[in-house]
């Protein structure tokens, strides 16, 4: 009853333990199999029934399997039998292929070792030469500094030695004929300053020899310049109708008389005079400064020669016991003073801090104190002065041309220091401190509220008090000559106009070429002159204030300011004229067309809109300037604009330009043509400013509407729609524009349209051409 009960309900719970234990882990057999033995006694023995079954079930797939693929096998295993045989010939082949290799190998080896020993003894023989290429010229500049040293171009030697020590020594210093030469060189800069100090010294020997001839020889040539300046001048008055009050009036005729006289007595005593370059060879003084600066003890050389010439100035100054017995003695006595000053110049000038404005004046206020006290001890024989005041005279001009030096050199700073902007005021206290000392006034200006600005900048009321302290300074000197109220009026009225005509003006034209200066710079200096213009009469009146002389007065000068600025501002108009077409081109230069393009951008070149934009902003700042010129400057620059626009299309370097590139070129022109219209600057009557693009308008005209036929027919007619185009132009652009169409239609005789465009552009050039060369046989 039992085992009858257990028989159905065991059997599906033995299929379920074989399907747990054939699909989990291992690890979960265990329990698995314990709940077999748990269950009713013969359970295991039904279960282990139920496995055998199970495994002759799996057995006969396995079976099935096996004999399914058993022929697949077998096949396998016979061609592995088939492929042994071919894999030993294989083999031995490969054996005897390698055993070939090895043999041929060995010669290969043997080369390839020969190779590389040839490689390095040639990276060896390259190494050596790159050694010596380093060494020679280092050999060659030594060589060069001794050769220079026995020829006794001795601030050459020294310039050789710096290269030396800068650029050839540090590439060989490791070698031990380096370490000598560097050795050797400062014993050669000794041996050069001991030679060039040995040089000075004759050259101050021979120079205290030759003080009275190098005087006599400078008094001569002033002599002769005297005489030629007063004969140039009385014919100047006459020519011009001035009267001169002289002994009598000289006629035009007797006046070229002298004048040709005083050209032969030159003639005749030029090749007498000589100058002090010729008497005194002045090259030790040049070497020995050279050499001493170069070897950076420049300050030891000016000690030592001002205290040698200090030395030389006290002996000459030194009168001899017998000077004062014969008009010889006064003579050698002055020309051995003036010899000594004349060569006390030419070292000033010629040569840089050796002997300095300060220095000069020392020496001059020592001779000048050492000649009062000679002429006062010795002054009691009756002998003429009518010379000494002569020289005094002189001595007045070269004053007055070291003052114009020195104030050249003030203006250069006031210039140099100057912002060139109008000058701010921000209380009444400012602009009554700026007026006191610089005449202005502009009542509209005065009734501004503060803070406001002047128009000129700080230069103008600076220059102002800098032409009245040079009045001062040149009163100062006059005054001490006894004369009369009418003659030094003339002179300070003709000192006042070398340094406005002079000085000044050749300051401003300097200041004007500078390259720093902008056009912002240039305008305000054309504001600054006419203020500087203005004043001048105020400088009339305060000369007439000093001396008491009427500027009625029949012979009293007047100030050339006018003239002076006048040709200031010219040269500052033309200067932003220049700068102005300068700036244009750098914009130009910006351009980056691309000539092959097939559409336009559809807007203008950026290039074009920022040049416009530069040129709104420069021409706000020309409403400053005389209409005129604010005019000039904007036609000059439109102008300009439009030909290098022109040439930039005409260019030879441009070989091709599509129609694409002529409409973006088209849009940047009418952008140059709404600027035009705009009126930047005011003033211009109708389409005036337009007119600058004219030329470039009708040829652009001509392309974009494609109107030949009208232009050939018309050319030459005055009322021509295209008559501003000149043929050979046009036929530049349209070759251009010929070549482009064949490269970007290489099938345009399969396009009926293609093939007509170019077929009309073929005929347009033709007759073109014939045009062209009608009109040159014409001519």
């Amino acid at each position: 009853m039992a085992e009858i009960g257990e028989g159905p309900g065991t059997v599906p719970e033995h299929e379920r333990i074989l399907q747990e234990i054939q699909s989990t882990d291992t690890a979960c057999v265990g329990p698995t199999l314990r709940s077999v033995y748990d269950d009713q006694p013969n359970a295991h023995k039904k279960f282990m029934e139920k496995l055998d079954a199970c495994i002759r079930n799996h057995d006969k797939e396995i079976e099935k399997m096996c004999n399914f693929h058993h022929q697949g096998f077998v096949d396998a295993i016979t061609e592995l039998l088939k492929v042994r045989t071919d894999a030993e010939k294989l083999k031995v082949q490969v054996t005897d292929t390698n055993r070939r290799f090895q043999d041929a190998g060995k010669e290969v080896i043997v080369q390839t070792e020969d190779i590389i020993r040839c490689r390095i003894q040639q990276r060896n023989i390259t190494t050596v030469v790159e050694k010596l290429q380093l060494c020679l010229p280092v050999l060659e500049m030594y060589s060069k500094l001794k050769e220079q040293m026995s020829t006794k171009r001795y601030y050459s030697a020294l310039k050789t030695m710096e290269q030396l020590e800068n650029v050839y020594f540090p590439r060989v210093s490791q070698y031990r004929f380096c370490q000598l030469m560097i050795e050797n060189l400062p014993k050669l800069r000794e041996d050069i300053k001991e030679i060039s100090m040995s040089d000075l010294k004759d050259f101050l020997e021979s120079i205290r020899k030759h003080s009275d001839k190098i005087g006599e020889t400078a008094m001569k040539q002033a002599q002769q310049q005297k005489i030629f300046t007063v004969t140039l001048q009385k014919q100047n008055n006459v020519k011009f109708g001035k009267t001169m009050y002289i002994n009598d009036r000289i006629p035009e005729e007797r006046n070229e008389i002298v004048l040709k006289h005083a050209f032969e007595e030159e003639d005749e005593n030029e090749e007498e005079v000589l100058t002090v370059q010729d008497l005194v060879d002045f090259s030790p003084v040049y070497q020995c400064l050279h050499i001493y600066s170069v070897l950076g003890d420049e300050e030891t050389f000016e000690n030592y020669y001002r205290k040698q010439r200090k030395k030389q100035a006290r002996l000459v100054l030194q009168p001899q016991s017998n000077m004062h017995e014969t008009v010889d003695g006064y003579r050698r006595y002055f020309t051995q003073i003036v010899g000594f000053f004349v060569v006390e110049d030419h070292i000033l000038h010629v040569t840089q801090g050796l002997v300095t404005r300060a220095y000069t004046d020392e020496l001059w206020n020592m001779a000048l104190s050492k000649i009062i006290a000679v002429l006062r001890a010795h002054s009691g024989y009756g002998f003429p002065v009518n010379r000494l005041f002569d020289l005094l005279f002189e001595i007045r001009d070269q004053y007055n041309e070291t003052l114009l030096k020195k104030w050249a050199g003030v203006f250069r700073d006031i210039f140099e220091e100057d912002n060139y902007s109008p000058i701010p005021i921000v209380s009444e206290e400012e602009y009554r401190a700026i007026i006191s000392k610089f005449p202005f006034q502009d009542p509209d200006l005065e009734k501004q509220p503060f803070p406001k600005k002047l128009p000129m900048s700080q230069s103008v009321p600076h220059i102002y008090i800098q032409v009245k302290e040079f009045i001062y300074a040149s009163l100062k000197f006059s005054e001490s000559l006894h004369r009369s109220s009418t003659e030094i009026d003339d002179m300070l009225r003709k000192s006042t106009n070398l340094l406005l005509t002079r000085t000044l003006s050749s300051c401003l034209l300097n200041l004007i070429k500078k390259p720093h200066i902008g056009l912002t710079e240039l305008v305000q200096i054309i504001i600054n002159t006419t203020h500087l213009e203005q004043a001048c009469k105020y400088l009339e009146d305060f000369i007439t204030n000093i001396t008491n002389i009427s500027q009625e007065t029949v012979h009293t000068t007047r100030l050339y300011g006018l003239s002076t600025f006048k040709d200031a501002r010219h040269a500052a108009e033309g200067e932003i004229y220049t700068k102005l077409n300068q700036k244009i081109d750098e914009f130009v230069q910006l351009a980056d067309y691309d000539w092959t393009m097939s559409e336009p951008d559809g807007r203008a070149s950026g290039y074009l809109m920022d040049l416009i934009n530069f040129l709104r902003s420069i021409f706000q700042v020309f409403t400053h300037l005389p209409g005129k010129v604010a005019q000039t400057a904007c036609m000059s620059a439109c102008q300009h604009l439009s030909t290098s626009l022109m040439q930039m299309l005409l260019d030879s370097e441009l070989k091709q330009i599509s129609m694409g590139a002529v409409q973006q070129f088209n849009l940047d022109v009418i952008q140059c043509e709404l600027f035009a219209s705009s009126e930047p600057v005011p003033g211009f009557q109708g389409d005036t400013l337009q007119l600058a693009f004219i030329d470039l308008r009708q040829l652009l005209d001509l392309f974009m509407v494609w109107d030949w036929s009208t232009y050939l027919a018309d050319y030459g007619q005055p009322a021509s729609k295209y008559l501003r185009v000149n043929p050979n132009t046009a036929l530049t652009l349209l070759e251009k524009m010929k070549d482009t169409s064949k490269k970007n239609n290489i099938f345009a005789q399969f396009r009926k349209n293609d093939r007509d465009k170019q077929k009309l552009i073929e005929t347009v050039v033709k007759q073109l051409r014939s045009l062209v060369n009608g009109m040159s046989q014409h001519t």
